[in-house]
């Protein structure tokens, strides 16, 4: 007769304390989808944040207490399942300061089994702590709560057992609880990890979406920061973030002024003005990403502005701050850890598009440079060879030496003029004809000149000084070493998109040993580093594949091509 009131107790406490797990679990529940519950999903809490999950867990391990059935001086509870999560979850230091509370708590409650019974809940929130410690980074599984919820139950049985007086009294306690509140607390402990995994998955699955999106914001600005940090740049920068999330507002500003607000508040929010919230302010000052969760930190000085909360984050170029990102949304409290973390990397990513811009602005520079050095010693070379010339008719024939001299200053008198870094294909063959005048003054018959230019090719852009060292090339190292001379020709057509332009000599040929240097910077000399400066300019403007294409046979002559893109962008100075 007693065995059997004793398995329908069993029975009856068994469902009374499913029953609390299920309020427990419900309020689990709802408190994983507010932001404090979130902190357990953070790699690194402040001592602050430390103690919200105290309170958070400690709450549930009392009312697990309070929800406990009295029998015999004793109770039958589910306060070990909030205890252990404390430690499974949060760590060390939570678990062990929930199980301290919690257990001192039910001390002072009384009872024969009290000091028990806490001193188990103590030892349950250490030994879930050390278990979290020891599957860090690998989150325990609920499995794992649930074999750490039965040892600490009965751990708590066993001290009951031992210490508890009267003995006798203890030992019926024990037969009659061990097996509902195992089987209750395993059960909220389980359910408990299962609503925490199922709540870090949704995290995991919308960081997923951030990041996503994220890039997609960073893949469509990239072109807009290629520009640098300005107020067209940030303009459409600011329109696609906008049009992209959920934000009510977005703004860029410099270190001083607003480089653009698009969105809610723009009537005092606007471009142009200078930086006047405190928290844009108090961003520029740290350094840090700030955060308003409210219209009154945000701190705007319009009564009437409709933004309630913001995110400033600090744009950086090359660990140098040079603005910020500010988002904006219409409601208070609207900003989630997952917000703020989308708005942080975004400001990162802005801060790698802007040091690539800075990186690309000072590369073109560099080639500019570079190109204005390469023009430098083309022109002296081109003057080199010119005076020579014009030296081999001073005593022979003045009067035409006095006629090269005009036609070289009138020569130079054009290139000074138009200073330019492209000019027209017709200007550069006026160039070349220059040239070929004094050069055919020297050679007379024994050079002969062919022209075929398209006329539809006359007004292309092409860099300046690109045909002249390529046909006094030909002249110096194909016709002079031949005493019949030789000819020149020149060829000019569209294909496709390029216009391709042929020199061709019927020279002696480039030997085959040396076919695959006479591009390589620093081979050659005279005409030779002309041709060289040609090709490396060519792939400084175009890239790679534009470079020079030399077809050559021995002792029948070489052909120098080159093709320029027609709707390439150059910039013409005049």
């Amino acid at each position: 007769m007693e065995n059997t009131t004793i398995e329908v107790l069993d029975t009856n406490l068994s469902i009374i304390l499913v029953q609390r797990i299920a309020i427990i679990a419900v309020f689990a529940y709802v408190l994983s989808h507010t932001q404090a519950f979130r902190l357990i999903f953070k790699k690194n809490t402040t001592a602050r944040e430390k103690l919200i999950l105290v309170f958070i867990f400690l709450m549930i391990s009392i009312a697990g207490t309070y929800f406990g059935i009295p029998i015999e001086g004793a109770l039958a509870n589910v306060r070990d399942t909030g205890t252990i999560v404390a430690g499974l979850l949060a760590g060390p230091a939570v678990g062990t300061a929930v199980g301290l509370i919690s257990g001192l708590h039910r001390v002072c409650l009384g009872g024969y089994t009290a000091l028990q019974c806490g001193i188990a809940t103590l030892l349950g929130g250490i030994l879930a702590g050390y278990i979290h410690k020891q599957t860090k980074p690998k989150t325990p599984e609920w499995i794992t709560g649930v074999l750490t919820g039965v040892g600490v139950i009965l751990l708590s049985m066993g001290l009951i057992v031992l210490f508890a007086k009267p003995y006798e009294t203890a030992v019926s306690l024990v037969t009659q609880i061990t097996i509902p509140m195992v089987t209750a607390n395993s059960l909220g402990i389980a359910i408990f990890m299962i609503i925490i995994h199922n709540a870090r998955e949704h995290q995991t699955k919308i960081a997923a979406l951030q990041t996503h999106r994220a890039l997609r914001i960073a893949n469509v600005t990239l072109p807009h920061f290629r520009q640098g940090l300005n107020s067209i740049s940030a303009e459409k920068v600011a329109v696609n973030i906008l049009s992209m999330t959920s934000a009510a507002a977005v703004a860029i500003t410099d270190l001083e002024r607003v480089l653009t607000h698009i969105g809610l508040g723009n009537d005092h929010h606007a471009k142009g003005m200078p930086v006047f919230t405190k928290l844009t302010k108090a961003c520029l000052a740290q350094g840090q990403i700030t955060v308003a969760q409210s219209k009154k930190e945000i701190g705007c000085t319009v009564s009437s502005c409709p933004l309630k909360s913001a995110i400033v984050v600090p744009l950086y170029c090359r660990d140098e701050l040079v603005g910020t990102l500010k988002m904006y949304y219409a409601h208070e409290e609207a900003l989630t850890a997952l917000d703020i973390e989308f708005a942080q990397g975004l400001g990162q990513v802005f801060g790698t598009q802007l040091e690539l811009s800075a990186l690309q602005h000072k590369a073109e520079l560099a080639a500019k440079a570079e190109l204005k050095a390469l023009r430098a010693q083309i022109n002296p070379h081109f003057l080199f060879n010119s005076l020579n010339t014009i030296v081999s008719f001073c005593r022979t024939n003045p009067d035409k030496a006095r006629q090269l001299l005009i036609e070289l200053s009138e020569f130079f008198r054009r290139s000074l003029k138009t200073a330019r870094d492209f000019i027209t294909l017709q200007e550069e063959l006026e160039h070349v004809d220059s040239y070929l005048t004094l050069e055919q003054a020297r050679f007379g018959d024994r050079l002969i000149i062919e022209q075929d230019v398209a006329p539809d090719t006359l007004a292309i852009l092409i860099p300046t000084f690109t045909l002249q060292p390529l046909v006094e090339n030909a002249v110096k190292h194909g016709l002079l070493a031949k005493a019949a001379g030789g000819t020149i020709q020149i060829v000019a057509k569209l294909t496709g998109n390029h216009v391709e332009i042929a020199i061709t000599d019927n020279g002696q040929g480039i030997p085959p040993d040396i076919r695959e240097q006479v591009l390589e910077p620093g081979f050659g000399k005279g005409a030779g580093v002309g041709l060289t400066n040609v090709n490396e300019r060519l792939k400084a403007i175009y890239g790679i594949k534009y470079a020079l294409a030399i077809h050559s046979v021995k002792g029948q002559g070489t052909t120098v091509l080159l093709r320029i893109p027609i709707d390439a962008e150059v910039v013409v100075n005049d």
